[in-house]
């Protein structure tokens, strides 16, 4: 079983877990002979290694809890991504996808221990994201609406990070209007504004 004691961390997290520098553009400039080049600093060979060694920690997991679930590793957006899908799995996103959030972060552990980065994968479980973003996309149009039409800010309710960064895209995607969080975890929430 794979080792995932908590890693000792100098940096503060940004809003999805993870620290500032893996946040950040996957490339840097490097100096050459030929002047300056692009140099991936996780490339999509480690990137599916990642998602690798987390389905490996997944699959060991659903093994314990006797649990059947086809596992997919692949990379989507610039990071690694495990998929999860079956009959019985409800128990593995809890309420809210909170379970599913601490099986995230376990996996990254996981990760973490063997390769010694952070890592920004993204555990889903029987389309529970995919799902759960097409709600947040209707709940941030919602709210730009009504920022609209009123012209008041509105204050949603405490959201995962996840969550915040599915309304985030949204509503940054629409003019006229602004987003931010506010408050601590867990009751970190979004608020949508007029824009200035």
């Amino acid at each position: 079983m794979t080792d995932t004691s908590i890693p000792r961390a100098d940096e503060s997290l940004d809003e999805e877990g993870v620290a500032p520098a893996a946040a950040e553009d996957d490339t840097e400039a490097e100096e050459t002979e030929e002047g300056p080049r692009e140099k991936k600093a996780a490339g999509e060979s480690e990137l599916f290694r990642q998602s690798e060694i987390a389905a490996d920690y997944v699959e060991g997991l659903l093994d314990i809890l006797d649990y059947d679930g086809d596992i997919d590793e692949l990379v989507s957006g610039g990071r690694p991504v495990v998929e999860v899908v079956g009959g019985r799995l409800q128990n593995l996103v809890g309420q809210r996808g909170a379970t599913l959030e601490a099986l995230q972060e376990l996996a990254r552990l996981a990760v973490f221990r063997q390769t010694g980065s952070p890592s920004r994968l993204l555990l889903d479980v029987g389309g529970y994201r995919a799902n759960r973003r097409k709600e947040l996309a209707a709940v941030a149009k919602n709210a730009v609406e009504k920022v609209k039409e009123y012209g008041e800010p509105v204050r949603l309710e405490p959201m995962s990070a996840f969550e915040r960064k599915c309304v985030h895209d949204v509503v940054n995607a629409m003019s006229g209007v602004e987003s931010e969080s506010e408050g601590v975890e867990p009751n970190r929430r979004i608020v949508v504004r007029p824009a200035d």
